[in-house]
């Protein structure tokens, strides 16, 4: 059995978050799944198994199954793409449906964007949020006040935290252990970090402890759950922004989001692929 690396939301061609693409005659069996993710030590590993209109997916971090990965399934577009041409492939997950296209191109690469599923916010516990910001060596003045921290998702659980300044996210830190205690309290599956640059571009770090890994380069769900959450909060910038994360950890990515002004409609989320020699 042959598992695909490639990496999606690379940056002209460098960085990226690794993923692993696995494809099957039938789906193999959960301990089997999270052995070859482990193996193959990525933060996500797909495994696709065709069905008759459509694709059947799950996804596997080295120490858990994932709801729904969003840079896996940009990876999965782009070896749809290469396999079976350009165009609409559509997804069956564990809890929902989506899509995802795959588009060659002008130098012959694959890029692919994703249809979340339906993505909504809440608020967060008070006293979660207090013990959080302490894991970070964060304080409330640390955070920006147009941006109240909020739980959101769109096929994954993310909790939300706007920084007032760069350094603060590129100065992130945390106690893996104490971390991934909290978050799977909550069900997170990552603490998205972030830093408003402009009105259409957002810097990103997201700690992912819940999944075995201290940070996820790209995070296509994080992402997803992030325009859900501007919506919720009825924020004016624009309704197509981009995210560059892994800067700070020397793994460029860009990933492009876009969301429409419907409450709990889809989002997309778009990005390029590379293989990983």
């Amino acid at each position: 059995m042959e598992v695909l690396k490639l990496a999606a939301f690379s940056q002209n061609g460098q960085g990226g978050n690794p993923a692993g693409v696995a494809f099957y005659d039938e789906m193999p069996v959960e301990d089997e799944m999270l052995a070859i993710a482990k193996e193959v030590g990525y933060s996500e590993t797909a495994f696709l198994v065709k069905q008759a209109d459509g694709w059947r997916v799950r996804y596997f971090a080295p120490e858990m199954e994932v709801p729904f990965c969003g840079h896996a399934t940009i990876a999965l577009g782009a070896a749809l793409g290469e396999r079976f041409g350009e165009g609409t492939y559509k997804l069956f997950l564990n809890k929902s449906e989506i899509s995802v296209r795959a588009e060659k191109t002008s130098e012959g690469a694959f890029e692919a964007t994703l249809q979340s599923p339906q993505p909504h916010s809440e608020d967060v516990p008070a006293e979660f949020l207090k013990k959080i910001l302490a894991s970070f060596q964060l304080k409330v003045d640390s955070l920006a006040p147009a941006f109240p921290p909020r739980f959101a998702s769109a096929g994954a659980k993310h909790l939300i935290l706007f920084l007032k300044d760069r350094k603060t996210l590129a100065d992130m830190t945390y106690p893996f252990d104490e971390v991934r205690a909290l978050m799977s309290e909550q069900g997170l599956v990552t603490i998205s970090l972030l830093w408003q640059e402009s009105e259409s571009v957002f810097h990103s770090r997201n700690a992912f402890a819940s999944g075995g890994v201290y940070e996820d380069p790209a995070t296509g769900a994080a992402a997803a759950a992030l325009a859900g959450y501007l919506r919720d909060i009825n924020w004016q910038g624009k309704a197509t922004f981009t995210i560059f994360q892994g800067e700070d950890m020397g793994v460029p990515s860009r990933l492009t989001v876009a969301f429409t002004p419907k409450a709990g409609e889809s989002v997309s989320v778009s990005g390029e692929v590379r293989h990983i020699e």
